[in-house]
């Protein structure tokens, strides 16, 4: 593993960090098991933002529908549309406070401008990591600078896995009311519709859903082989999206600031004005 890493412990708990990377979590062990999806593992995440662990997607979440700037920052999926933000490097975060159990981390663009390019709204953002008995909690503080509006629409995707059991054999547990519709390129059509979803193996089923109406406490749930992983999303967070492909052991529980497309569309938008900030948290948990 390469860059510097923060390690952390607390009550069989352990989590690995890479701020330089923006801040990404590249492990999470209870007990000795490993719950993140490592996939193509650290370097090809750096060099593409491929799927791995827990990365911060920033400056938006999931995909944009909206003329950007030529750049090499940004990753585009298979229809050339831009996803998941600027390139991790794009993000490094120096740490300010570190402890056994927690470590805290900053990104600012007046000391890092490049994201500049594609998104030209100053501000500070601020990760801290937390073990305890009750898992991992990242929470997430974003600081507008300057005279300019900030949209808020970063997000999160933790790629879980539970090692040992089949995939047909993990449970989901996803307690969403109303699922966004969305075109062939996975951008929300603007039309919404009520879903209810129990509880039941993955089987052959698969997931790439996005989500509102969450509830007030909402806990999203893989269960297998006598363990349960959950996302429970604390603040700062009223949307989400399920991805479960059916080609890869993992599955995502991504806690979202606003909806796919978003910045282009305004729906579901947050917008600070300049000295406001907004704060978003969620919590990794195993029983």
């Amino acid at each position: 593993m390469s860059g510097t890493t923060c390690r952390i412990e607390a009550d069989g708990f352990a989590a690995v960090f890479v701020p330089e990377l923006a801040m990404v979590g590249c492990s999470l062990e209870h007990e000795g098991v490993e719950l993140l999806a490592q996939n193509s593992g650290l370097e090809a995440y750096r060099e593409r933002g491929s799927t791995f662990g827990i990365p911060l997607l920033h400056p938006w979440a999931n995909r944009l529908v909206r003329p950007l700037p030529a750049s090499g920052l940004v990753h585009h999926d298979a229809h050339g549309v831009p996803m998941h933000g600027v390139l991790p490097s794009v993000l490094p975060f120096t740490v300010t406070d570190q402890t056994a159990a927690s470590v805290r981390a900053e990104f600012d663009t007046h000391d890092h401008p490049a994201v500049l390019e594609v998104f030209p709204h100053p501000h500070l953002l601020v990760v801290a990591a937390t073990l305890t008995s009750a898992g991992l909690e990242i929470r997430t503080t974003i600081h507008a600078h300057g005279r300019r509006p900030l949209p808020v629409a970063f997000g999160y995707h933790p790629y879980l896995c539970l090692p040992g059991v089949p995939r047909a054999e993990w449970t989901l547990d996803i307690p969403v009311r109303t699922r966004l519709l969305l075109d062939d390129r996975l951008i929300p059509t603007g039309r919404r519709e009520p879903v209810r979803i129990e509880p039941a193996p993955l089987a052959g089923r698969s997931f790439d859903d996005a989500y509102t109406d969450l509830g007030r406490h909402p806990r999203f749930t893989v269960a297998g082989g006598g363990r349960t992983v959950a996302v429970e999303l604390l603040e700062g967070y009223a949307f989400a999206q399920v991805f479960a492909p059916a080609d890869r052991d993992l599955v995502s529980f991504e806690p979202m600031t606003a909806p796919t497309n978003a910045i282009a569309s305004g729906d579901g938008l947050t917008v600070l004005r300049p000295g406001e900030v907004h704060t978003a948290a969620f919590r990794i948990s195993v029983a």
